[in-house]
């Protein structure tokens, strides 16, 4: 698995943790480092998606909702969640990771961690939010500004 996306899967167990379990998430993070061997610049990716998805989620799951309707998001696998999730982010804020990088990573990582339907599922539904890009950047930029 390449590093990056060695990174990825520490920071989605990681937000499957926190999401089922509802444990802290500096203590989670604690947790996975303590079992995963990184390095620094990946350590920091991975406390970078954790903290950018965690207070985002209610945002980032009202846009997977409207390209899922045939999904409930409470009827939707918690890790295909996460994995929907973090690629969403990286796709609207995350400034280091082009869209195809995001959603091919998100493909993978559903291959390892969900069903055999998942790689199918996320692909949809992050090609359908792809689409969007622009307006996923103004809806998530703008409270950043605001707080500038």
């Amino acid at each position: 698995m390449k590093p990056r996306t060695k990174a990825r899967a520490v920071a989605l167990q990681a937000l499957y943790e926190i999401d089922l379990c509802g444990h802290a998430p500096e203590i989670v993070l604690g947790e996975r480092f303590a079992e995963a061997e990184l390095e620094d610049n990946l350590v920091s990716f991975v406390r970078q998606i954790v903290n950018g998805v965690w207070p985002l989620v209610e945002q980032l799951d009202h846009f997977i909702a409207q390209h899922a309707p045939e999904w409930p998001l409470d009827q939707v696998a918690v890790i295909d969640r996460n994995i929907l999730r973090i690629a969403l982010w990286e796709i609207a804020l995350c400034e280091q990771t082009p869209m195809k990088v995001a959603i091919n990573e998100a493909v993978e990582l559903s291959k390892v961690y969900g069903s055999d339907s998942t790689p199918r599922f996320v692909n949809g539904v992050l090609g359908s939010l792809a689409n969007r890009q622009t307006e996923i950047h103004q809806v998530f930029r703008k409270p950043a500004e605001k707080s500038a």
